[in-house]
């Protein structure tokens, strides 16, 4: 049935039919954003999985010759942001798509600018609305990291795709930094950090209260909750990832303290681990109009870092809904990596 489908679409014409200049939403530099092509087949694999969504499809390439394509996308928060959910596709339906292809012909892998179905309904790559905002007066809420100044337009939080700079690291720290490569990112073996690292990737976070002695950090697509004890005679458990917690309010600032970590890849910041010496203090402050969280964090791990060191983050308030979780194939990882 597949095949003579797949004949089907080669009779028609419905293979590439030309490049077009649509603005691609991948950030890959492996994708030639001069090549962007459409493309039509039966979708063999929807997956709806960390650290990418991706499609795998048969499909003609421009030769004629039926191939199987990659076509990897975002996050799932993001594709969720976009319209798309976990049964958008399924094996066996038709598809057309659009999207740059890679620069190497010989891989079959695209980036995705739209892709439509056989009734003709399309998905892209453009971000919905939100939805209604309300705003936080007690931190509770979803927020996702804000990299930008609202008054200027300007990147004022810099993105942490890569090391940091001016870090006191020692040698052990430096080293790390000097060898950064992307393929060490804890996420291409489905790890995940803990905190600081843990708490300025992109994904969103919901803050809750559901009593007066607990807040807790559910971060979209880690399943691992972090918790925050208010009453700091609770018994500490054995030592993790994300460590014992103990909050306490000044002002209208939340203040965290946090150790009984375990040693932990990239679990400083990327490209530089953590130790089980590591310390954590975070001060957590809402804006005035209650729709911007800032945080100042510092850091105390003698064996990457030769003093403490402080630095800043800031979260954006975005409209309430449920928590996204997804889980993490291999498959997918590489597919992530792949795409540099």
């Amino acid at each position: 049935m597949i095949k003579k489908l797949l004949q089907q679409i080669l009779l028609l014409s419905l293979l590439i039919f030309g490049y077009y200049s649509a603005q691609a939403h991948h950030s890959h530099a492996n994708l030639n954003r001069d090549d962007v092509r459409t493309y039509s087949g039966i979708v063999t694999r929807y997956s709806w999985t960390m650290p990418h969504v991706f499609l795998k499809v048969k499909a003609p390439d421009k030769n004629g010759n039926v191939v199987e394509y990659s076509i990897e996308m975002l996050h799932p928060p993001a594709m969720a942001k976009r319209g798309w959910e976990k049964k958008s596709f399924a094996k066996g339906d038709l598809i057309t798509w659009q999207g740059p292809h890679d620069y190497n012909e010989l891989r079959h892998y695209t980036g995705l600018s739209w892709a439509e179905r056989k009734d003709g309904s399309r998905l892209s790559m453009t971000e919905k609305e939100e939805g209604i905002v309300v705003p936080s007066t007690d931190f509770s809420g979803l927020w996702k990291r804000s990299d930008f100044d609202p008054a200027t337009g300007k990147a004022k939080f810099n993105p942490h795709y890569k090391p940091p700079k001016n870090w006191p690291l020692t040698e052990l720290g430096q080293e790390m930094v000097d060898n950064f490569h992307e393929d060490q990112n804890p996420m291409v073996s489905c790890g995940n950090p803990g905190p600081p690292k843990a708490m300025i990737v992109p994904y969103p976070v919901m803050i809750s209260r559901p009593n007066d002695k607990t807040i807790i950090f559910e971060r979209e697509l880690m399943r691992d909750v972090r918790v925050i004890h208010l009453d700091h005679s609770v018994k500490r458990e054995e030592p993790s990832k994300l460590g014992h917690s103990l909050g306490w309010f000044e002002g209208n600032s939340l203040i965290i303290s946090t150790d009984n970590f375990v040693d932990d890849l990239w679990g400083s910041h990327t490209g530089i681990n953590s130790s089980d010496k590591k310390q954590l203090t975070e001060k957590f402050t809402l804006s005035e109009n209650g729709t911007y969280l800032i945080a100042e964090i510092t850091i105390n791990d003698p064996v990457y870092l030769t003093k403490p060191h402080t630095f800043f983050h800031r979260w954006k308030k975005i409209a309430d809904r449920e928590v996204i979780q997804a889980p993490c194939t291999m498959e997918s990882a590489k597919l992530y990596l792949q795409g540099g």
